[in-house]
């Protein structure tokens, strides 16, 4: 993983950032606390944050982006567009709250959450469920842009779409080899992250931007006030465009589930099996390209712990089995689903998942299904090749995944 290498950079983005050495570009850029709260404050004419749970990791990662990430203009230039947009977010949130409390009222009924480990299916998992009408997902234009309320009646045709699709596919033209790795856009199902910035508590957070301080703040403080105002948002964009059940996903709830079920406990969880040692490599892969976007300094995998390294991985699975085996995850609110599976016989794994959740399919939506597997075959994301780890690296790591691969039967990939 030490010899992962960025993708080379498109001449317009190696230009822009040359173009900007020549001047300072923390000052053509600032990304300090007062210019970002004071043009947030402009830009919307509000003043309220809200609570202030999200004050603390404010800080932090602003001190991390100026004094670890090491970022290059177009880096900066992206860090001050989301944390504006994350600002605003927070006071048109509050705003909308203040003006219609009723919101508060709204009732999230057992929502459904994929947690697998990153890269073990849980995409096509939920892309695949989010044909069936009676889920409401996380569409990627509403994420960006939760305020104002979404109705049913414009949920189509909202212009907010447009501007979210510009929006989400900047990491593509400023690194292109993401588009084979991960499907983004303003109609396409958007994983918790994108909701869970707005509290400044989110592994997304960390994936762009390398602040080893900042990571660490994550790993040592709880996330139930993420957790509290992600549970917010859903009922905003509940309130005028509702369904039966949200169905959601995000790897970062792997390793928060006490958090998740604290503000859900009425969540029915759907866990993906697949080899670690597999999907490990993957995640170097797009993590890596991820960061490369924001800064030019070497990818650091030990930040990513819990996603990349072996003793993380093992630890964060070993936790769900205690869970389960102390009751703390009863056994009728979670399903498994294994990636071969989903890979062999995505009908077969879906009938499985619809008798763990207590539910059941239909002909349209099997015929809903059977459209998007025919659009994917040959897709961009396809084309994603990365290498597996080295027969040295299997022979170390390989045990410590024995006793989750016997229990879930997964079999080796690599």
């Amino acid at each position: 993983m030490g010899g992962w290498q960025a993708p080379p950079r498109p001449d317009w983005v190696a230009r822009v950032n040359a173009e900007a050495r020549a001047v300072a570009p923390a000052a053509v850029v600032p990304l300090d606390a007062e210019s970002l709260l004071d043009w947030s404050r402009r830009n919307t004419s509000l003043a309220d944050f809200g609570d202030d749970d999200w004050r603390e990791p404010f800080e932090v990662l602003l001190r991390g982006l100026e004094t670890e990430a090491e970022l290059h203009l177009m880096g900066r230039i992206a860090a001050r567009a989301e944390i504006l947009r994350w600002l605003e977010n927070r006071l048109r949130i509050t705003d909308v709250l203040t003006r219609h409390p009723e919101i508060h009222d709204v009732v999230i009924d057992r929502p459904v959450f994929i947690i697998g480990i990153a890269r073990s299916g849980t995409t096509i998992l939920y892309e695949m469920l989010a044909r069936d009408p009676r889920f409401r997902v996380l569409l990627g234009w509403e994420a960006v842009f939760p305020c104002p309320p979404p109705e049913a009646a414009t949920y189509e045709v909202d212009p907010r779409i447009e501007q979210a699709e510009h929006w989400l596919q900047h990491i593509n033209r400023v690194v292109p080899e993401h588009e084979a790795m991960h499907d983004v856009g303003a109609r396409v199902p958007m994983e918790c992250g994108e909701i869970m910035v707005n509290s400044f508590i989110s592994g997304q957070i960390a994936a762009f931007y390398q602040s080893p301080s900042y990571a660490q703040w994550l790993a040592e403080h709880s996330w139930a006030p993420a957790y509290a105002y992600h549970q917010t948002i859903l009922k905003i964009l509940q309130w005028k465009n509702p369904r039966e059940h949200w169905l959601l996903k995000a790897p970062n709830h792997l390793a928060r589930i006490p958090e998740l079920l604290s503000v859900y406990p009425d969540a029915r969880l759907i866990q993906t099996h697949r080899d670690p040692m597999k999907t490990m490599a993957s995640v170097t892969n797009l993590l890596g390209t991820l960061a490369s976007a924001r800064s030019d300094q070497p990818f650091d995998s030990s930040a990513f712990e819990g996603l990349m390294m072996a003793q993380g991985v093992a630890g964060q699975l070993e936790r769900v089995i205690e869970l389960r085996e102390q009751g703390a995850i009863g056994e009728e609110a979670i399903t498994d689903v294994s990636y071969r599976q989903l890979v062999d016989d995505p009908l077969g794994a879906l009938e499985c998942v619809y008798a763990g959740l207590g539910m059941s399919s239909n002909d349209a939506f099997v015929r809903g299904v059977g459209e998007y597997l025919k659009s994917k075959a040959g897709a961009s994301r396809d084309s994603h090749r990365y290498p597996d780890p080295t027969s040295e690296r299997i022979a170390r790591d390989r045990p410590v995944f024995q006793r989750y691969q016997a229990l879930y039967d997964v079999p080796d990939e690599v």
